[in-house]
């Protein structure tokens, strides 16, 4: 019997360290890639008869002379922190509003609400483009703050409303007794109680807007406006590419929601609660 189970503790460690190994072979060769010069890489990143590790990549891709990386980290900044911060106080106040209170067809707006979640981008392009035309909201930062405000609602509101079901009441009960109102039990009592739901709706939203590439390219034209995933196509060149510069784009584009991942990993996974249904 101890046989049998040290057996399958075997199998299944090298089935996961296969796994993981497969899994970190693409993201190693894009970091070796982008460390490397281009003529170390053009026979394959892992030939290493030469290997000079240069930090010249990332300067080419943040400098780069037609797509400055830099600006278009700047520009994806713009769009991103206001459409994190705003769907997620509106959607943190009416998430708590579905968890506690009680109001005609309060179901079928739940059902409405989980139903806009299928709802692919391209279903919709064309409409969301004369709604920002008709406006004057094209090729401007806010026209894509209003539109990805619009589309992290309604998965924020459901989030957040599946957290609050999970607090006690009792505690909003005690404070109600005491003479507290609405508004104080929700910004003094719920509202530091939801941090880890706050905390982990904050950084997929924010890691969602950012690495966003279809509703910019459909909103956002201007060379000087545009995101910085907009920018590492074209930074190919017309006869060549560079894939050293490309990787190095790509790996300062990752970082920004790497780190906010890791500055807010104490409480992503206490928040994750937020995706039960119940």
């Amino acid at each position: 019997m101890r046989k049998k189970r040290l057996a399958g503790n075997i199998l299944k460690n090298s089935l996961g360290w296969i796994i993981a190994l497969v899994w970190i072979l693409p993201i190693a060769g894009i970091f070796m890639t982008a460390i490397r010069p281009y003529s170390e890489v053009i026979n394959g990143w892992w030939q290493f008869e030469e290997f000079n590790p240069t930090f010249s990549n990332f300067t080419g891709a943040l400098f780069h002379e037609s797509s400055p990386l830099l600006q278009g980290m700047i520009n994806s900044l713009y769009i991103a922190v206001p459409a994190t911060i705003i769907p997620l106080i509106l959607a943190t106040m009416a998430g708590y509003g579905i968890a506690r209170y009680r109001f005609p067809l309060r179901k079928t707006f739940i059902i409405t609400v989980v139903m806009t979640l299928a709802l692919p981008q391209q279903m919709i392009a064309v409409p969301i483009f004369q709604i920002m035309s008709s406006l004057g909201l094209v090729d401007s930062f806010w026209g894509l703050i209003l539109v990805h405000t619009a589309w992290g609602i309604p998965w924020t509101t459901f989030f957040m409303r599946n957290y609050f079901k999970t607090l006690p009441v009792t505690i909003e009960e005690a404070a109600r007794i005491d003479g507290a109102s609405d508004s104080q039990i929700f910004f003094r009592v719920v509202l530091p109680n939801a941090f880890p739901a706050i905390a982990s709706a904050a950084a997929l939203q924010f890691t969602w807007v950012w690495s966003d590439f279809f509703l910019a390219l459909i909103l956002i034209y201007s060379p000087s406006k545009i995101l910085a995933t907009q920018r590492i196509p074209l930074m190919r060149g017309q006869y060549q590419v560079d894939w050293g510069l490309l990787s190095a784009a790509s790996i300062l584009v990752m970082i920004v929601p790497i780190m906010i991942y890791i500055l807010l990993q104490r409480y992503y996974v206490r928040g994750m609660v937020g995706w039960t249904i119940k």
